[in-house]
């Protein structure tokens, strides 16, 4: 039985030494792995990719020598799924970081993998707080948006204007329960009342008997703890409903400017949202959207834009750091300032959360629209310490050291 199980062993090992010789020497590769046919596809999908080879096309296209290339998987919205991949990324195909991740459960997943491989993650799709919480990684990054800055900007400009009683409809897996959990505490911390919370499964079609909850309830607000198609049909259907013309108002906690496209101005006018970039904020956000539009056809959402800076700002790190070595990488990456179009003096603090400002915007209505995708009026900009957690609130391992 020994002599069976060192063979077996020494097998293993020869068949991953096997798969790591197929990975060319000469070839730089950076995963981008996300949703390409499920919920969260007009967000990440095709247009990450296209995000990511437009950062690998401005960096000058090779490092440390070698040629860099982006690879991409969906990962359906699965989280063995996404394991396995990244999995196989990193064993077979010799790929140095992971970049976007949309879907919460997924990132987890894959973070968990990272950081066990000191590979770099690029988290820029998904949202829970878990991924520079309780389950922080020295080479894990997370770029665009989370619970908290999608919480907090709209949970407190609504409930200074009035908004103190919500009712929540919750995607049921982990970004949704992690969002009302921090939408419970911010509104009741400034005197508001959650009077009512439901929770539906991913990718949803019927939101019927939760809308109908959720105006039964008599809150005055409706609270979106949900995101891409189970948002656009949860808009959707309040309009069918009436909900908003009888006096409700509905917050799009996690709002990409492609829901509002697929929703119609009429259907989205007076939805309050806190993004991370809008197309139409400055010359240099401008310029990316119309490289992108060129390309995609559509204008990109904060996810895109974010993952382009996030695969530019790694490829800066490994330059300066001469070395492909993740945990090396990832030390670079937090001493270097992120500064682009995405992220003006923006930082990265100890526990891989990018601080930067975040913006709170309304959509329009459909009148005051002066042509495709001017969707968004921009309220407010919400300074980048106020858009993240204290760090005094961190759960993260690597703060308390």
């Amino acid at each position: 039985m020994r002599l069976s199980s060192l063979l077996l062993s020494t097998a293993l090992c020869l068949g991953a030494t096997a798969a790591l010789a197929q990975a060319p020497q000469d070839v730089f590769r950076i995963g981008v792995l996300g949703d390409h046919s499920g919920p969260y596809a007009d967000f990440s999908g095709p247009g990450a990719v296209v995000a990511a080879k437009f950062a690998v096309e401005d960096f000058g296209g090779t490092v440390l020598g070698k040629r860099i290339e982006i690879l991409s998987a969906d990962h359906q919205n699965k989280a063995d799924t996404a394991s396995n991949k990244a999995r196989q990324w990193i064993d077979v195909d010799g790929v140095h970081a992971i970049a976007d991740m949309t879907n919460s459960a997924a990132a987890l997943s894959v973070q968990a993998l990272t950081k066990e491989r000191g590979i770099v993650a690029l988290a820029s799709g998904p949202a829970t707080t878990r991924l520079t919480n309780e389950d922080c990684s020295p080479t894990g990054f997370h770029w665009v948006m989370d619970t908290y800055s999608q919480s907090i900007g709209s949970a407190r400009a609504v409930v200074q204007e009035g908004g103190k009683n919500w009712f929540l409809v919750t995607a049921d897996y982990a970004f949704g329960h992690q969002m009302a959990a921090d939408l419970r505490k911010e509104i009741t911390a400034n005197g508001g009342k959650i009077v009512g919370e439901v929770r539906h499964p991913t990718n949803a079609n019927d939101f019927s008997s939760y809308l109908l909850q959720a105006q039964s309830s008599g809150a005055q607000i409706v609270g979106l703890a949900n995101g891409g198609s189970d948002t656009i049909n949860s808009v959707k259907q309040a309009a069918e409903f009436g909900i908003t013309d009888a006096g409700q108002k509905l917050v799009g906690l996690v709002l990409m400017i492609s829901d509002v496209h697929a929703m119609g101005l009429s259907n989205a006018k007076g939805l309050i949202a806190t993004t991370a970039y809008y197309w139409d904020r400055d010359d240099g956000s401008r310029a990316f959207a119309k490289r992108y539009e060129q390309t995609m056809k559509r204008m990109p959402t904060q996810v895109h834009a974010g993952i382009y800076s996030s695969v530019l700002h790694y490829l800066k790190a490994v330059h300066a750091a001469g070395t492909d070595k993740g945990t090396v990488v990832a030390e670079k990456m937090r001493e270097l300032p992120v500064d682009d179009f995405f992220a003006h003096h923006a930082r990265i603090r100890a526990d891989g959360r990018v601080v930067h400002d975040m913006y709170l915007v309304e959509v329009k209505r459909p009148e005051d629209s002066k042509g495709p995708w001017d969707y968004y009026k921009v309220l407010r900009t919400i300074p980048a310490e106020q858009a993240v957690i204290p760090l005094s609130e961190s759960k993260c391992y690597m703060v308390k050291m």
